[in-house]
């Protein structure tokens, strides 16, 4: 079923759940009634388009429009990403450490368990904060730059000087998979943390630990097949505008 722009907002979540979190990110909560899809894009000013192609592409994991996708302008796409970056820093991780801390804390005797399980998440919230990071201090502000320039016709001697150092192909070289370290993460829940630990808590971190990895999965399909070649597109533009 693809999610239509008709369509009551509160069915599509009785639908699917899973996209409470995702509509959030454009400044949607709770609390809309029986209103439509379009109406509550138009009252909060969203690209409807681009709003519904992101839904669709969490709620189907085989629909994903990459041409599509690509049309729409490269700052709409990085608000998103960013949008999801906070989405990941500001619930999902201190929501997930909190369980784990929780858990360490009702395990004080043979803890050793424990205390590797948090030490690890502790490193993988380092790991994808620097990753974070990275992306919305060199990656986001070249691409709109890059956009602005071809906006305008004008290539600054600024953005010249940062496309002879930097390129979107570094970035892809360098764009390490933040989610391998979760699987390391998900065996150590599952193959060294006793039931006896607490079945109902170790269970819920688990099941939130596979919720960021599919997230992080979509987030990461629409930088690598999305973002990526759109800037590839721009850079060869811009090189010929020099």
């Amino acid at each position: 079923m693809l999610i239509q722009k008709e369509m009551k907002l509160a069915e599509v979540i009785h639908h699917d759940h899973g996209l409470v979190a995702v509509i959030n990110r454009f400044g949607i909560y709770l609390g809309f009634g029986d209103r439509k899809i379009e109406t509550i894009c138009e009252e909060n000013n969203i690209n409807i388009d681009f709003f519904l192609t992101i839904l669709n592409t969490f709620h189907d994991p085989h629909y994903f429009p990459k041409k599509h996708l690509q049309s729409f302008p490269a700052s709409l796409i990085i608000d998103y990403l960013a949008k999801t970056h906070r989405y990941y820093l500001d619930e999902k991780i201190p929501e997930i450490e909190k369980l784990i801390a929780e858990l360490t804390q009702k395990n004080q005797q043979n803890k050793e368990a424990f205390v590797l399980l948090q030490n690890f998440f502790s490193e993988y919230k380092q790991e994808l904060s620097n990753h974070i990071y990275r992306e919305e201090k060199r990656v986001y502000p070249y691409v709109i730059e890059l956009e602005k320039a071809i906006e305008s016709g004008i290539v600054t001697v600024k953005l010249q000087a940062e496309m002879d150092e930097y390129s979107i192909t570094d970035y892809e070289a360098e764009h390490e998979d933040v989610e391998e370290k979760l699987f390391d993460l998900k065996n150590i829940i599952i193959k060294y943390i006793p039931s006896s630990a607490g079945e109902k808590l170790v269970n819920t971190i688990l099941h939130e630990v596979f919720a960021l990895e599919n997230d992080l999965k979509d987030h990461a399909r629409i930088e690598d097949m999305i973002l990526v070649p759109k800037v590839e597109a721009m850079e060869y533009t811009i090189k010929n505008i020099r």
